[in-house]
């Protein structure tokens, strides 16, 4: 069945990031015909670092990368499963260039760079009887062609598209608005007064940067528990922004505070500009639907979505869903009919709604979750789960942002085996 099914099918992938780049490794692997189009320059996705700035409200930037900055997990579980980081070095938690050499490292090890299309945007994707008709936007000769797949995998991530809340009174506020997303040095703020909304990891990291330049920062957040910026002298926290005014805002506890800048680290939109609307796939309150098992479009189940959810961790849920869904391309698992697919989604969102999650901007939350996402997947599809030293090690760094942010980037893991690691060079199993 695989030999036959080779001979006939072939695969597209949009991106040559992390998820782009797992995807197409294992389509290859599964001796597939298979190609990745990536409309920069050089493979990495949000990992290439990039001073450039939009030139008006439709030019778009893709990295999200800024000056100073190392990971918020460590290395060890940021590997693919059959592909680590090197041994040499010797921190867990790498700058943003060890990142994107990684990736390179991953891209030339498995031989991918020659079914990679650098340069080449997706500018439209559509079903048709049996197949995909792709409308590809080559850049370096100004054509754009169709060209048409038997499968698709949307990898472009979820980090290019700002979500800014829309608060009362911005309209009439004189100082300076950024999203995170085009933040890039703390010396933008040198002495200014600045209001960052948002202590996700990157509201508290980026955070952490700008009161080393600001004079005063304003941590404006809704989390349940109270970070730790004790370390930061010229940082207060503040509750959400009620409203704003000419020269700052006033919060939900009745104080007010002046300011230069706002900073959104708000998080971002899932979009999908080359996407059809024929294609079935809608996006409602980044809520990305109807998707069966977060990834495979119910619709038309020949195309599936890699990387949707969030708190996770990155690479193997790319692995764990390329792995789970190939297994369904290439025939040796038949999908449920659409009924039962549409019942199982509505029941995870049932249950979810049920333990107390009602927003859908949180439908692709996971955390805790995931380790239960990954048991699923493996059992329906026969796949191989993660280890459980991944997990442990998980549940050992997790949430450390908000507590630990000014140590625990110091400490150092080693993996031992699928079950135990050491940190900072004792048992910690």
């Amino acid at each position: 069945i695989v030999d036959s099914f080779v001979e006939k099918y072939s695969f597209y992938h949009i991106s040559a990031g992390t998820a782009g780049l797992c995807a197409l490794k294992n389509s290859l692997e599964a001796g597939l015909d298979a190609v990745a189009y990536e409309r920069g320059t050089e493979i990495g996705g949000t990992w290439v670092f990039s001073e450039k700035m939009p030139t008006d409200e439709y030019d778009e930037v893709h990295s999200s990368m800024y000056e100073g900055l190392r990971t918020n997990l460590p290395k060890e579980v940021m590997g693919y499963p059959d592909y680590s980081y090197p041994d040499d070095i010797a921190e867990s938690f790498i700058t943003s260039q060890q990142v994107l050499d990684f990736l390179c490292s991953y891209a030339d090890h498995f031989k991918l760079r020659p079914h990679i299309k650098l340069q080449h945007e997706v500018i439209r994707v559509r079903p048709r009887l049996g197949d995909w008709e792709v409308y590809v936007w080559d850049h370096s000769t100004n054509t754009c062609d169709p060209v048409y797949y038997d499968f698709v995998y949307v990898c472009n991530g979820h980090y290019t598209e700002p979500d800014i809340p829309d608060i009362e009174g911005i309209q009439l506020y004189e100082g300076k608005k950024m999203h995170s997303h085009l933040y890039r040095k703390a010396e933008k703020f040198k002495d200014e007064r600045v209001l960052i909304i948002g202590a996700g990891p990157s509201g508290m990291d980026i955070t952490n940067h700008v009161r080393a330049a600001a004079n005063r920062v304003f941590l404006s957040h809704h989390l349940s528990t109270t970070p730790n910026t004790a370390f930061m002298g010229n940082v207060e926290q503040k509750p959400d922004v009620q409203r704003f005014t000419r020269n700052g805002a006033v919060f939900t506890d009745g104080s007010h505070e002046n300011f230069n800048h706002v900073l959104y680290c708000t998080g971002y939109k899932y979009t999908f500009p080359c996407l059809s609307t024929d294609v079935g796939v809608q996006v409602i309150d980044n809520f990305v639907q109807p998707l069966w098992k977060q990834c495979i479009n119910i619709n038309h189940p020949t195309m599936a979505f890699v990387g949707l959810p969030f708190n996770v961790i990155p690479t193997h849920i790319f692995d764990m869903q390329v792995r789970f869904t190939l297994k369904f391309f290439t025939g040796q698992r038949e999908f449920p009919v659409r009924e039962q697919m549409i019942a199982q989604l509505e029941q995870e969102i049932g249950e979810q709604w049920s333990s107390g999650v009602y927003n859908h901007k949180k439908a692709h939350q996971m955390g805790e979750r995931q380790f239960v996402y990954y048991n699923e997947l493996a059992r329906i599809a026969g796949i191989e789960n993660i280890k459980p030293v991944i997990h442990k090690l998980m549940k050992d760094c997790g949430k450390k942002y908000i507590f630990e942010l000014d140590t625990y980037r110091s400490n150092r893991y080693t993996i031992v085996d699928n079950d135990n690691f050491l940190k900072n060079g004792k048992s910690a199993c």
